[in-house]
């Protein structure tokens, strides 16, 4: 798991004022209602980006990033990913995510992200001109993933601690095993002291992205363990202010 309930996303380092945050509905393909939490930035086109939790789900530190990216100038949509398994949207404490997670599809986790994307295409998303997608641990693998998905029309993908080689519970592919189907660039973000995901992992990872001949960018912070990207983390302040410059840049915001 990356984060604890009470975690909060780090602020960006330039901030202005979103136009409107709060709980939002979506409709995938096959009619699935789901919940989201939109942001949109003050000026409509621009850049739109889909944030894709952990394995917890649309908890509070998400639905605060949503709106910090709106404040730096980013549409954003973050989306829950337990509605057809789940009778309730809450993800307190007490929310057995291990359940859901042991049975979430791949396709639908696709679907999802697709119906998100479209949504920020919209005047309701902020009609963003370019789109694309940031993930976080469970999220991170499922954004990288999207690099491969044409339809989608992405910009471009983030992931921070998404783990790219190998099987994973989901059933979702190895990032490092499609990277010659990726379509789109690529930032990948990594504490350099995660005792999961150790430099081996990420170099086969690089390796992969590079014999695509995949535009992408790694950052690894010395240091730094899984979930560094904390409000909370204060001794990785620096760090943290750096990924979002990282980011932004990516993005072409500013």
């Amino acid at each position: 798991m990356c984060y604890d309930l009470d975690a909060r996303p780090p602020l960006p380092p330039v901030r202005g004022s979103a136009l409107d945050a709060g709980p939002e509905t979506l409709t995938s393909a096959d009619g699935t209602r789901f919940a989201a939490y939109a942001a949109r930035a003050a000026a409509t086109g621009g850049p739109g980006i889909v944030i894709l939790p952990d394995v917890r789900g649309l908890h509070p530190f998400f639905e605060e990033l949503a709106l910090r990216f709106a404040e730096a100038g980013v549409h954003a949509v973050a989306i829950d990913y337990f509605a057809r398994t789940a009778r309730t949207s809450d993800r307190g404490e007490d929310f057995d995510y291990q359940k859901h997670v042991a049975q979430t599809q791949p396709e639908t986790l696709y679907a999802d992200v697709a119906a998100a994307v479209a949504y920020l295409r919209t005047r309701a998303g902020g009609r963003a001109k370019r789109v694309y997608t940031a993930g976080f641990c469970m999220g991170g693998r499922l954004s990288f993933l999207q690099a491969a998905e044409e339809d989608l029309g992405l910009d471009g993908v983030i992931g921070f601690y998404g783990w790219p080689v190998g099987p994973n519970r989901v059933g979702l592919a190895a990032p490092s095993e499609v990277a010659t189907t990726f379509r789109c660039p690529v930032l990948a973000l990594w504490g350099g002291a995660d005792q999961g995901i150790e430099q081996v992992v990420i170099d086969a990872f690089e390796r992969a992205l590079e014999r695509a001949e995949v535009e992408h960018r790694s950052v690894i912070y010395p240091g730094a363990p899984h979930s560094f990207f904390d409000r909370k983390a204060l001794e990785f302040a620096e760090e943290s202010e750096d990924a979002w410059r990282e980011m932004l840049g990516f993005m072409r915001v500013g």
